[in-house]
């Protein structure tokens, strides 16, 4: 028999009616996902068989090195379709050297995906995941870091490349939600209207004001911290929120009126892929729940410091500093900071690695919300210093806020890989443990997925070895798909404390790090019957 004909047979229920349901349900879970969704249209039973087919949630990932950009999104597209699933989101992340590859993936994507299903892309720094064609795992990081979109394309052509991660995920409702900024309005009242709505976003699917997880894509030359700040006023700790902070992006809304992306008047800062619970989730439809953790790569140096006078540079996004020791009344220049902090660590100050974490107490609102005070912890990079000023990179620090030094330390980043392997070795032991006592598999989370934002400072470079960021998650949950980028700037919000911070930050909850790996676990729990 023919396969055109042999297609036109299944499409058409022709020749199937004395076949038996199981014999059905095998031929049609081997269908590439468009023939997938075709067969599910076909009659009542076949509907009905797709669904028992996808009756939990799947993730799907791939990358492609193809030096030609429509090969490899050709090849990630084919690859991540290759199986059954029903497309609930789609993130695909591409090197710079790409060029346009922005604009076009996202359309070439969506013709794919269809116009419904939320669709963000974005520049990063490598990528971490699977071969399209050869199955194996890599971790691929570029060079020339991406600053803005003035880049030249041709200066770029090593950076080639694209990883696509498509989702189902039944129970919830999936939107991306950008941060746009008219003309007319003020930063702060647009960065309130992105978190309002959010919070209606996931009020009108889910009847509840806060999202299950979020995660976050920032332009080049956004200030994302003052965007999380709100974000983490806004919502419980229960709300996930990871990230990348720093690149350019286009993305698609399952709603067209958040569509502005051809409106030059809106400023892109930010878009959100928001996750939030299906009110009206059939019957039979499990529970899926995310877990956040990370492998932190810093080590405080010297002892704590008072900025005294600051000042701001926004055309240049710093901040100009004084400040005085812990415990002495002496005003420091940002050449006496740096002579003691190149003191203790033993005169390797030019490392571009080099950081001071800031304790910030701020008052925080939305519209005309009574403020609240947040406690804060920053990383700033460290720029320089002469005899007037330490010039350290952001915005945000003021007269009085207390900071540290921190540095780079790649075994500081391996025994935070080898704790966080811990934490999901326990994790398949709980699972392991309620099987072997008689709890019904059924009861048990089961882990499906996985993203990795990492920062573009680790990898092989770093820890003189390939596959370390990725491999807490390789280890513990091989074969479950997983999709990660080497990025600038890890967005993590979640209760726990940074490895090696002091004690006197234990409350002050940090929203982007430096030089760490951040892991997202997503895990289903079916009902039990």
């Amino acid at each position: 028999m023919k396969k055109n004909h042999a297609k036109e047979m299944m499409m058409s229920g022709i020749g199937f009616g004395l076949i038996n349901e199981d014999l059905v349900h095998n031929i049609l879970a081997r269908l590439p996902a468009p023939s997938f969704a075709s067969a599910a249209c076909v009659s009542k039973s076949w509907n009905s068989i797709c669904n028992r087919i996808l009756s939990r949630p799947k993730l799907s990932s791939a990358l492609s090195l193809n030096p030609s950009f429509a090969v490899a999104v050709n090849e990630v597209l084919e690859k991540v379709l290759s199986e059954p699933i029903r497309p609930h989101f789609a993130i695909a992340n591409v090197g710079n050297g790409f060029g346009s590859g922005l604009h076009e993936s996202l359309q070439l994507i969506t013709q794919k995906l269809g116009s419904k299903t939320p669709v963000i892309v974005s520049t990063v720094e490598g990528i971490l995941g699977r071969d399209a064609l050869t199955d194996e795992f890599k971790e691929v990081k570029w060079e020339s870091p991406f600053i803005d979109e003035s880049y030249a394309p041709e200066k770029s052509c090593i950076n080639e490349g694209i990883i696509l991660t498509v989702g189902f995920l039944p129970g919830l409702k999936i939107e991306a939600i950008p941060l746009l900024q008219p003309a007319e309005a003020s930063r702060v009242a647009a960065i309130d209207n992105f978190v309002t709505d959010i919070r209606e976003f996931s009020a009108s699917v889910s009847g509840c004001s806060f999202p299950v997880g979020i995660v976050m894509f920032g332009g080049a030359l956004s200030n994302m911290k003052a965007i999380l700040e709100k974000l983490d006023y806004a919502m419980p700790m229960d709300t996930v929120i990871v990230g990348d902070e720093r690149g350019c992006f286009r993305y698609r809304s399952g709603n067209d009126s958040r569509n502005a992306c051809g409106k030059r008047e809106y400023p892109k800062e930010a878009v959100a892929l928001v996750f939030a619970r299906d009110k009206d989730k059939p019957c039979g439809v499990g529970e899926i729940q995310f877990h956040v953790a990370m492998s932190n790569g810093v080590l405080p140096v010297g002892t704590r410091h008072k900025a005294v006078s600051v000042r701001t540079c926004r055309s240049e996004c710093s901040t100009w500093l004084t400040a005085r020791r812990e415990g002495q009344q002496e005003i420091l220049d940002g050449q006496n900071i740096l002579d003691h902090i190149n003191d203790e660590l033993e005169n390797h100050i030019e490392s571009p690695d080099l950081y001071i974490g800031v304790t910030k107490r701020r008052k925080c609102s939305i519209g005309s919300q009574r403020p609240r005070l947040q406690k804060f912890f920053a990383f700033h990079g460290v720029e320089g210093g002469d005899e007037e000023y330490l010039y350290v990179d952001g915005v945000g620090i003021k007269t009085g806020d207390s900071f540290q030094f921190y540095l780079s330390d790649p075994k500081i980043a391996l025994s935070s890989c080898a704790d966080v392997s811990v934490q999901f070795k326990n994790f398949n032991l709980d699972k392991n443990s309620k099987v072997g006592r008689g709890v019904s598999d059924i009861a048990v989370k089961d882990v499906f997925g996985g993203l990795i934002f990492s920062c573009c400072g680790r990898g092989e470079s770093f820890f003189g070895r390939p596959n370390v960021d990725s491999s807490p998650f390789l280890e513990n949950f091989p074969g479950v798909p997983v999709g990660g980028v080497f990025c600038s700037g890890e967005i993590a919000r979640f209760s726990s404390n940074l490895i090696g911070q002091g004690q006197e930050e234990s409350s002050f909850r940090c929203f982007v790090h430096v030089y760490s790996s951040v892991y997202l676990v997503m895990s289903y729990t079916p009902v039990e019957f």
